[in-house]
């Protein structure tokens, strides 16, 4: 299968739009805990600030988001796309402004994280929706594969390049930079050029209450998609909120040094690449289905084992380990995810349908860490790591046994 070869070119169209992706995804990388960081640094927040600002804002974000899943729909995709970099670009550009005014305050970073979390909903709804129209379906898990592949060297390389920067320029420069990439995003984007006709509304002429919930019924309804729905909501969450109790182990009791806390986490990150470069010839070779059913399987099996960290080397190494597994097996899983879901959601539905995903996936993220705050707290973080290790083992269960054919679309 020829259309599955990692190295094909996939045109100058995709081309733009993976650059625009790539310089928005290293400026977002490098910003890594840049709110968190200010909100000590400059601001001198406390835990309980902190927590909130980092709580608060992907979540009424969230929230926000949900009711522009129709308006995404039936709206030309790119002038969306560039519309909410510009929103992101003009919203983080107002902290280093205020900064420089003396008036920057923590309420102002949680209405920046809220709206810069609204957008990057709507903008992830609206990218799906344009590459799915850019992308013939037969190459649709290539494509992923290389935005997942970017995601994760940006991954790899943004935080410790943030880190020396902000050592070096201070702690906004890193929120500036963070916005220009969503500017020269939104001039990738408006260079894909070409026509794009507007989306049209079949049934009601105008928006219905009803709109708003129809993403979530394609999922729950679709026997393909609704396992899948459950099995990465609950596996992103649980990851997510054994993170905290995580850092607060490895970082306090066991005593290592933030550099390799961060070493820990940035190495693995090549697991990332391998697995997303191997995604597209493991399809080719046995089958989508049979691909997703293997690596959301093995994906489950490593998390639990970080509950058994310990100090030094040993340690250390176990946990570069073990994330190298998971994220590896990760690699695989989601651009084959991503292409699978694209696949089976008919166009005029897509930017619902990955709008629900999104605000369902942060909520749930957002509630499970404040969770696991609580019961690192009540039982310990060790405990607390083992007990969503060993529910995420339990996963696999929701993935999906057979594989329903793609939907017309």
């Amino acid at each position: 299968m020829l259309g599955m070869g990692a190295g094909r070119s996939l045109g100058r169209r995709f081309g733009w739009l993976w650059a625009a992706y790539a310089v928005s995804a290293f400026g977002t990388r490098l910003a890594f805990d840049a709110f968190p960081l200010i909100a000590i640094l400059v601001l001198h927040a406390g835990p309980a600030q902190v927590s909130m600002l980092a709580a608060v804002g992907p979540a009424v974000g969230a929230a926000l988001a949900a009711p522009l899943g129709p308006w995404v729909e039936f709206h030309r995709k790119r002038p969306v796309m560039i519309a909410m970099d510009l929103v992101r670009f003009a919203a983080l550009m107002s902290v280093p402004a205020a900064f420089a005014l003396g008036r920057l305050g923590l309420v102002q970073l949680v209405v920046v994280a809220v709206v810069v979390a609204a957008a990057d909903i709507a903008f992830n709804a609206a990218a799906g929706a344009c590459l799915k129209a850019l992308v013939p379906p037969r190459d649709l898990v290539v494509a992923n594969g290389r935005l997942e592949s970017t995601t994760w060297t940006a991954t790899m390389l943004g935080p410790p390049l943030g880190g020396a920067a902000i050592g070096v320029f201070g702690p906004v420069a890193t929120v500036v930079a963070d916005a220009v990439s969503y500017l020269l995003s939104a001039l990738g984007i408006r260079a894909i050029g070409g026509g794009e006709p507007r989306p049209a509304r079949t049934g009601a002429p105008r928006p219905r209450p009803g709109d708003l919930l129809e993403g979530w019924r394609h999922i729950l309804t679709h026997p393909a998609l609704r396992p899948l729905f459950f099995n990465t909501t609950l596996v992103s969450g649980l990851i997510m909120a054994a993170s905290p109790p995580l850092a607060v182990l490895m970082l306090g009791p066991l005593g290592f040094a933030p550099w390799q806390y961060g070493l820990a986490f940035a190495l693995p990150c090549a697991g990332g690449l391998i697995g997303a470069r191997l995604a597209g010839r493991l399809v080719a070779r046995f089958g989508r289905h049979r691909v997703l059913l293997t690596a959301g399987t093995l994906r489950a099996c490593w998390p639990v084992a970080l509950a058994f960290v310990h100090p030094g080397t040993t340690g250390l190494v176990l946990v570069i380990v073990v994330e190298f597994g998971l994220i590896t097996c990760m690699g695989v899983f989601n651009p084959v995810f991503a292409a699978h879901r694209l696949d089976r959601t008919p166009a005029d539905r897509v930017a619902r349908t990955l709008s629900a995903w999104s605000v369902t996936g942060r909520l749930t993220i957002a509630a499970m860490t404040a969770l696991w705050g609580l019961l690192a707290a009540v039982t310990g973080p060790r405990t607390a790591i083992a007990i969503a290790g060993l529910l995420i083992m339990a996963t696999p269960l929701l993935l999906p046994r057979h594989d329903h054919g793609a939907q017309e679309t």
